[in-house]
């Protein structure tokens, strides 16, 4: 399909052949039929991406501090590889929608192939033939509305959203500032809902569209004036803000066309310097309206489905949504009227050329602007494969590598170490959207980008799969590439339920006695890194126990994040904690039999108590290891600090950077090494040659059972036997 994408690190624009995305569980993939452009935003990310490395870095200092947090932990190369790998991820634009349903996830039950949808969300209703909507940010088209009109639901669910900000009553007097997409729509919403509505915007023909769509009065000067004169000298009940600008002004002006105690909302995004006398002469009430309204920037609600009750949030984004396209429906509102400018999808690149003002002379573009839409062929073929050309390898004996999942840590971490390694060929990329695929395809050189893991799976010369996607979708992943005959590099965790290590031992049963010897791998790179090379080789012989103890300063995560969720994450216990059990087992080179979990208690709403946890694990040969993951330290402390007791020596490992030893050992030091690089030389090496897997399946299956076990002894307060 195609789709407009924009390079963050360049500004450059370009209509991309990507895969048509995965269908979630809990969205629609929509057929796009007509999309609107958003001058004011899409032009604001527009210029923000064609800014220098120096000028990105001025208008994101938020960013640029946590770059600098990573240097410091990682190094500088480590943060740049990340940091560019992240400029380079392509933009989607475009975040208002409408198409036809072609495929509905199975949670997403209230919407069918061939419904009619609006649909809303930047990184959703993209500009792109093709997009996977989740079922809360979809709305069905009444009869009688067009694409074109339902293509504008999701900027008229933020014009309603202010209106709703407003509260207006029947009669009140209401002053609009701004008279672009958002400021007409907001001015026939207030017709509709019976208030007299003064519309004001520095350009004269805006104003007279806005008279014209039902403004009682509509200037481009001198609104106090004009405000004045309206409302006999009593002030707007309500002043509503649809501008875009850094300017305060519109904010100023607002407060003197206010009377007092009236209202003023600041829907568009406009200078925050308040004239304090002014708001406090009039005892002024200022509320700013949240984009669509109530669901925005909520994960639960937008990504993973979770709607509001009704009787309690009467109006959501997605009820905003059918609200708007009833007004529509019933003739209230006008998208149409809007349109200045509709477009073939295929000359989608003009709309920039117009909201940058490029239009060359003796273009046939009208350079004058308000509405943009895209209109897309009803025909776009569905394919969730682009081949981009024979996968290019290195070096002699060479083994074929496929990707599912590419996200930060795929693209920063394990791919380009892999792409330093000779014998190494990238066969082909698998993600969730094809964005993502594309980029990773065009980025690394893979031989083709899909949506589809059986296309990649099907592949004849991929003969080790890489799996990075989230935690959820591990288990299943690695079953179907050990059935397809394929080597796995799985990243931690193996799986998120204990029932999925039986399936997976079935799978790899199954491969055994189809004649395959497929080697699967968990990424648990600590035990590869130099510092557990050093203390093997210093507690190899030891006669006594080994004491462990292993603390982890987390840090907090968003109540929100995705690791949480159960079905994709598993809890950070599960997802997170089975390195550090990993190695310490490594370190003791012994089978774990039995484990105890405690974690903190506390009233407080922001602390997760599961988040820190102690842990203690008992190994066959008496050994100990505790290990202390920890969410309420502070983030300017290091990570990670291990040390071990054993034979009358000690060790420290101080965040994988130094370890030092005590009564013998040789200490290291050096830049952070956690063992990335050695654990992927060790896994191709078995791929290539065969031998015996770097990491046992016993050993494999044991970390998790130990994870499986804290979380079942943190529920009954005992001691868990592992085997």
């Amino acid at each position: 399909m195609k789709q407009i994408l924009q390079s963050y690190r360049t500004g450059e624009l370009r209509l991309a052949e990507v895969p048509v995305p995965a269908c979630g569980r809990g969205g629609v993939l929509v057929r796009t039929r007509a999309s609107v452009v958003s001058s004011g935003t899409e032009r604001t990310s527009l210029m923000l991406a064609k800014k220098s490395l120096l000028g990105k870095a001025l208008a994101r200092s938020d960013l640029v501090r946590q770059v600098l947090k990573k240097v410091k932990t990682e190094g500088i190369k480590p943060t740049m590889e990340k940091v560019f790998s992240r400029l380079n991820e392509p933009i989607s634009l475009g975040y208002s929608a409408a198409g036809d349903v072609v495929e509905a996830g199975r949670e997403a039950t209230e919407l069918k192939p061939g419904d009619r949808v609006a649909v809303a969300g930047a990184g959703y209703a993209t500009h792109a033939e093709f997009n996977f909507v989740p079922r809360n940010l979809c709305a069905k088209i009444p009869e009688g509305v067009s694409y074109p009109d339902a293509a504008f639901a999701t900027i008229g669910a933020v014009a309603l959203q202010g209106v709703r900000q407003a509260q207006p009553i029947i009669g009140e007097r209401v002053a609009v500032i701004g008279l672009g997409l958002l400021g007409l729509l907001t001015v026939q919403i207030l017709k509709a809902n019976g208030c007299a509505v003064l519309g004001f915007d520095l350009d004269e023909e805006r104003a007279a569209l806005a008279g014209k769509l039902g403004a009682d009065v509509a200037v481009n000067t001198d609104p106090e004036k004009a405000c004045e004169a309206f409302t006999e000298g009593r002030g707007a009940d309500t002043v509503i803000i649809t501008a875009a600008t850094p300017s305060s002004e519109p904010v100023i002006r607002a407060a003197e066309m206010s009377r007092h105690k009236g209202r003023v909302i600041a829907v568009g995004t406009v200078g925050m310097n308040i004239p304090r006398e002014a708001f406090y002469r009039k005892e002024l009430d200022l509320r700013l309206s949240m984009s669509y309204g109530p669901g925005r920037f909520d994960p639960a609600y937008e990504e993973r489905g979770h709607d509001y009750p009704f009787a309690y949030v009467r109006f959501t984004e997605q009820r905003n949504m059918e609200s708007f396209l009833y007004l529509v429906q019933q003739g209230k509102v006008t998208p149409s009227a809007l349109v200045t400018h509709r477009l073939a999808f295929e000359d989608a690149l003009d709309a920039y050329t117009l909201i940058e003002g490029k239009v060359p002379k003796g273009s046939a573009l009208d350079p004058k602007y308000l509405g943009i839409l895209l209109e897309y062929s009803k025909d776009a073929p569905l394919e969730r494969t682009v081949h981009h050309g024979d996968a290019v390898g290195s070096g002699d004996n060479e083994i074929g590598v496929g990707f599912i999942g590419a996200g930060n840590f795929a693209k920063g971490v394990l791919l380009p170490h892999l792409t330093k390694r000779s014998g190494v060929k990238l066969t082909g990329v698998c993600t969730s959207t094809g964005k993502s695929a594309q980029q990773a395809a065009r980025q690394f050189n893979f031989g083709l980008a899909t949506t589809d893991p059986a296309a990649l799976l099907g592949q004849d010369d991929t003969d080790a799969v890489f799996i990075a996607t989230r935690h959820g979708s591990h288990a299943s992943l690695v079953s179907a590439a050990l059935h397809a005959g394929k080597h796995v590099f799985v990243e931690k965790p193996l799986c998120i339920h204990e029932a999925e290590l039986g399936e997976i031992e079935q799978a790899l049963k199954d491969a055994r006695n189809a004649g395959q010897r497929p080697c699967l791998m968990v990424g648990f790179n600590r035990r590869f890194s130099p510092h557990a090379r050093a203390l093997q080789a210093a507690f190899r012989e030891r006669n006594t126990p080994m004491v462990v103890s292993y603390r982890v300063n987390a840090g907090r995560v968003p109540a929100d994040n995705w690791i949480r969720d159960p079905t994709e994450g598993g809890g950070r216990l599960i997802g997170e904690a089975c390195h550090f059990v990993d190695f310490c087992t490594a370190l003791i080179v012994n089978e774990p039999v039995a484990v105890t979990a405690n974690n903190i208690s506390s009233d407080r709403r922001d602390v997760v108590a599961e988040d820190s946890v102690a842990i203690t694990i008992q190994y066959t040969d008496g050994s100990l290891a505790t290990i202390q993951y920890l969410a309420e330290g502070h983030k300017d402390m290091p990570k990670e600090r291990c040390e071990m007791f054993a034979d009358g020596k000690s060790a420290v490992v101080d965040d994988f950077r130094t370890t030092r030893f005590y009564g013998g050992g040789r200490n290291v030091r050096g830049k952070q090494a956690k063992g990335f690089a050695e654990e992927l030389h060790t896994f191709l090496d078995v791929c290539r040659n065969g031998g015996t897997w770097p990491i046992s399946w016993q050993t494999m299956v044991g970390t998790h059972r130990v994870c499986f076990g804290a979380m079942r002894s943190l529920e009954t307060g005992e001691r868990v036997n592992i085997m």
